[in-house]
């Protein structure tokens, strides 16, 4: 018998594939796996009985399907939210498109997940941890070509506080850590040729801690994660 539900979205590759890899490695853990490429989970986490992979896509309306989703399980203890969408375009070639697939998957697809989430952790009580960036902190180093980008996480800071406000009586704790350069998949992909100073398992390590204890001394907090200043 499980004793905590865990669901990580935006599971298939980089920091969200090792955070999963990391959490099942507890027996007592059932983790729910959540992304677009359900066929490479299925290769990921192939053999893991207590992983679940679920086909999620967030650049659409997601809270029916996450509904969908959750109804499977009685509670929700942790909640990580992982998936992020990058585009790296001078500021006057960023699209409609561009802007709109970086804040579904960014924010709004967040903030339907957490709507389909929140009546599975209201009496016992859960963490949420959303993945935000370095690049949406006010007053950190800012890279040009990421203006739709940044912005949506900056949007996921600021959901993050009005969140733990509204629901600072509950036993439900928000939180958001804004990561700096992780080598990824993603980060290759949107900056070629460059080298991070952290890995996905290393990064995908903290979270994980994060995840499981960081309730206990926070809420509502955007907390830097990132080794270079400010």
């Amino acid at each position: 018998m499980y004793k905590q539900t865990i669901v990580v979205v935006g599971a298939s590759r980089g920091i969200g594939k090792e955070i999963v890899l990391r959490l099942c490695q507890n027996e007592n853990f059932r983790v729910y796996a959540l992304s677009r490429d359900i066929e490479r989970m299925k290769s990921n986490f192939e053999g893991l009985s207590n992983v679940i992979p679920c086909a999620y896509d967030m650049s659409d309306s997601c809270r029916e399907d996450a509904e969908r989703i959750f109804q499977e399980v009685d509670s929700i203890d942790i909640l990580i939210n992982n998936a992020g969408k990058l585009v790296n375009k001078p500021f006057l070639s960023i699209t409609e498109t561009d802007m709109l697939s970086c804040y579904a998957t960014n924010i709004i697809g967040v903030m339907q997940t957490v709507q389909a989430a929140v009546p599975k952790m209201e009496q016992q009580g859960g963490h949420i941890v959303n993945i935000s960036s370095m690049g949406g902190v006010q007053g950190s180093v800012k890279f040009a070509g990421l203006s739709a980008y940044s912005t949506s996480k900056a949007a996921l800071c600021s959901f993050t506080e009005l969140f733990a406000e509204e629901y600072k009586s509950s036993k439900i704790k928000m939180n958001c850590l804004c990561l700096g350069a992780v080598q990824t998949e993603m980060l290759s992909e949107a900056f070629p040729g460059y080298e991070a100073p952290v890995n996905a398992e290393q990064m995908a390590e903290y979270i994980t801690d994060f995840a499981l204890n960081g309730a206990n001394f926070f809420n509502g907090k955007i907390l830097p994660v990132s080794l270079s200043t400010p």
